[in-house]
């Protein structure tokens, strides 16, 4: 498994990305946010966010005032592996 997905938050960002096609980065936030019931402070989210993208997990796209956020081809493969992971533990 990669390191930049031993974060909790950046494996939920890498899961959201994946499953909205490309979401608004705010969006993103959001998503997780619900799912935790608790907020995400802005700095520590877009910290997560650049880590993933200096990675080559992730790519940020200007999109008017947001940016959206989409899965490389290494990310997809990243979090493929991690759920087949995933599956050998939980069935």
């Amino acid at each position: 498994m990669s390191k930049w997905l031993e974060s909790g938050l950046r494996r939920d960002v890498c899961v959201v990305v994946c499953g909205e096609g490309d979401p608004t980065q705010q969006a993103v936030k959001r998503a997780i946010e619900r799912k935790n019931d608790d907020r995400i402070r802005p700095k520590r989210f877009n910290g997560a966010v650049k880590k993933l993208e200096s990675a080559g997990i992730l790519e940020r796209t200007p999109d008017g005032l947001h940016d959206r956020l989409s899965l490389t081809e290494a990310g997809e493969t990243r979090l493929r592996e991690h759920r087949e992971w995933e599956a050998e533990y939980l069935g």
